[in-house]
Formats: structure tokens, sequence, C-alpha cells
């Protein structure tokens, strides 16, 4: 179970404005009380000739502790286990240079206006990065959840590896979850092909966790009942610490 102090927050602008900083503490506190922890501290710095008046910097650690029996490190990894995916909600934070190159650039689109089913592109691009916590805690209730890896920068081919140990790689099937409208879109307008979209996008799945075969269909059934979706995309199989994408 994770446990610790929590998250720090730093912010620096060119002129302190109470106003802004009130309303980026205000949004860390509600974003600390969704994951169930405390903003213990902080640090806020006015920096005139550094940054503009209307600029700032914010950045934010989170601290916490794990005991040891409880860590997942990808060791107990083996041939058969099952790769189950966790939606994202979009972007999240990765692979925004080149979105905003094809939409603002290539598309010349301003951040109002709307994309073919109908969303803005303000919205689409300030979608909020999902929590995993409650569902890996459910997941990790229900059977052995042997590996894990958040989808971030580099994909899933990039991230599934880091969890994989010597003697096995993982065989993710594509077309085994629903992509969102954004990323078929951006590939689409952007001409972007499917393997480096997704080297540097989610492509809709923000979270793996490579469960026991045994364990996977109770896993998924109480995923479901607590109203978590899961796909099962791939699975583990003898080989060199790879990640294959499958048609």
């Amino acid at each position: 179970m994770m446990g610790g102090p929590g998250p720090f927050d730093y912010i620096a602008m060119g002129a302190l404005d109470p106003k802004r900083v009130e309303e980026v503490v205000t949004g860390l506190a509600r974003g600390c009380r969704e994951v169930g922890c405390a903003l213990i501290g902080g640090e806020t710095a006015e920096m005139p000739g550094i940054y503009a008046n209307d600029d700032y910097d914010l950045a934010g650690a989170i601290v916490g502790l794990a005991a040891e029996s409880e860590w997942i490190d990808g060791s107990a990894i083996a041939p058969g286990d099952v790769l189950l995916g966790l939606p994202s909600t979009g972007l999240h934070t990765n692979g925004y240079s080149l979105a905003r190159k094809i939409l603002f650039e290539t598309l010349q689109l301003q951040i109002q206006d709307r994309l073919p089913w109908g969303a803005p592109v303000g919205q689409e691009l300030l979608k909020t990065h999902r929590y995993y916590g409650p569902a890996v805690a459910v997941a990790r209730g229900a059977g052995s959840v042997r590996g894990m890896a958040h989808i971030t920068g580099g994909g899933i081919t990039g991230n599934l590896v880091r969890v994989l140990p010597a003697g096995v790689s993982a065989e993710v099937k594509l077309g085994s979850w629903p992509v969102p409208d954004l990323f078929r879109f951006l590939r689409e307008a952007g001409k972007v092909s499917e393997a480096e979209a997704h080297e540097v996008w989610n492509m809709g799945i923000g979270m793996i966790l490579v469960v026991r075969r045994e364990d996977a269909a109770n896993v998924e059934r109480a995923l479901g009942g607590a109203g978590h979706t899961a796909h099962r995309i791939g699975s583990i199989q003898p080989g060199s610490r790879e990640v294959k994408l499958t048609a």
C-alpha cells in the first residue's frame, strides 16, 4: 500500500499574481483530494527578468513509501501471462509537440475550432490525465499482477519493455482496443505512420497490467464490477525482452 508525506509544489513567475497562485494551488489541492494525498509544502518564487509578467513555471513532486513485499517489479512475469490495457482519456502528458504541429501548423486550427466529432480543439488537448490508483488496487485485490507499465513517452513499446525480465517478450495485438477519435484524426491529418504513432502517443491505452493467466478473467470481472474498463490486448511469450505489435 502506498503511503507517505505527499506532494510538494513550486511555482515561479515574473510578477507575483496572488489570484493566479490561488487558482493553481486550489487546483492542486483538488487533485490531491481526488487521489487521497495531502499537499504538504511548496515554494513560490518571484523572478522578474527571468519570466515575463504573464508567464509562470509550475513543478511538483510526490513522495511516497511502499513496503518491499508489495513491490511489483516485473521479475515474476512469465510466458502465458495476459496483458490488460486500461484506457487513457486522451494524450495524457505526451506527444503534444507533434499534436500541436498537426493541429495548429498543418491544419491551421484555432483553440475554439471543433474537430469532426464535435469537440473543440482546446477541450481535447486539456483532457485530464487519468489516475490509475483505484483500478490498480482492484486488480491487485483480484489476482496476481506481476508487472505494470504506465504508457508515457515512447508509447506501448517503449514503456512495456521496461518491466520485462530476461527470457520473455510481449505481444500486443493491434485492434484489440478502441483507438480514440483524436489519435485516428492526428494520424490521418499528419500522415503519421502507425509505428511512429505508437511511439509518440499512447493510442488509447494509458496503463498496462501484466496478470497471471489463471487470474486474468477474475481481474477483468473485478475491474468491470468496480466501473473500470480493461481490454485484453496481448500476452507474454518466450523471447528476448522486446515488445511486438501484431495485426
